[in-house]
């Protein structure tokens, strides 16, 4: 079979069979397209001949020639593998070449979070009665009182809020949770419907969106991006502040006020609690900085 025969097939294979967002359909492709490149300067234009050193060399090749981090160039090798792992699954080769193949080494990535005090200030200077300003606080007390995505948040409707109680998150694979919402965030949240959704609501396409822009249609990802940076710079935080900032200070807070790490993998939406553990090291850190600093016999 020729290499981008197969490659078409594992894609049909991914998008109709895993349900994979848009977005990672589209990083599959473009890693595998890398990749057939690669095999056929190899004069690999068979898939029947690709071997172990074939795919070696591509992770190689892009670390070095196009600069990759070890993070970027194992998630290549993650899509290659599944490539050979689904063409032995379905009988089109004998072996899998891939499967022997390890991933560079990565450096331990802690989650960033903020302190509460930060996190306060932030959502404090998102106060005001302008309209805007009640929406962006709206959603900026949900996605620290829920650990949502940010696309999450973005792809509510008004539906999902279940007895102003819950929202109901479509995650990742299509996959359903119910997460709480805090007095805070249901209190900015039916202040936000009750005086601002109706008025942005008229002036656009009848949507069942939760958040809206002005125009009536439903808040992107990159306004809602561009409200955290607003809301981060009034405050005056110095530290670096995206919308991941506000899952991960969800999720550090949580653990930090004795929230069992398994909880808190249902609240995320994570699929493996190692996941989630990651942020039980943030917390034995901060554990360790404060003994550090107040023990009289810890230095």
């Amino acid at each position: 079979m020729r290499v981008e025969a197969a490659v078409s097939r594992f894609l049909r294979h991914v998008a109709v069979e895993r349900g994979l967002a848009d977005n990672t359909l589209a990083a599959y492709r473009r890693d595998l397209g890398r990749y057939a490149e690669h095999l056929a300067a190899a004069g690999r234009t068979e898939i029947e001949t690709v071997t172990t050193q074939d795919v070696t060399a591509f992770v190689a090749l892009v670390r070095r020639e196009e600069g990759l981090a070890a993070s970027s160039a194992a998630r290549m090798l993650s899509t290659v593998r599944g490539l050979h792992r689904f063409l032995e699954e379905d009988g089109v080769v004998p072996v899998d070449v891939a499967d022997e193949v390890s991933p560079p080494k990565l450096p331990m990535r802690l989650p960033k979070a903020i302190t509460i005090d930060e996190m306060a200030g932030l959502l404090a200077a998102a106060a005001g009665d302008d309209p805007v300003r009640v929406r962006d606080r709206a959603l900026l007390e949900l996605l620290y009182a829920t650990g949502t995505r940010v696309s999450e948040a973005v792809a509510l409707d008004v539906d999902d809020l279940q007895s102003g109680e819950l929202i109901r998150v479509l995650g990742k694979g299509g996959k359903q949770r119910l997460v709480p919402l805090g007095s805070y965030a249901r209190a900015a949240l039916e202040d936000y419907l009750v005086r601002v959704r109706p008025g942005f609501a008229v002036r656009g396409p009848s949507t069942p969106a939760l958040f809206l822009g002005p125009r009536g249609g439903r808040l992107s990802r990159q306004s809602a991006w561009l409200v955290i940076q607003a809301t981060a710079e009034r405050a005056g935080l110095a530290k670096h502040v995206s919308p991941h900032t506000f899952r991960h200070s969800f999720a550090t807070h949580l653990l930090q006020g004795g929230a069992d790490v398994r909880v808190v993998q249902e609240l995320l939406g994570h699929a493996s609690v190692a996941t989630t553990q990651l942020y039980t090291l943030v917390t034995a850190d901060t554990l360790r900085d404060v003994y550090t600093t107040s023990h009289p016999r810890a230095r």
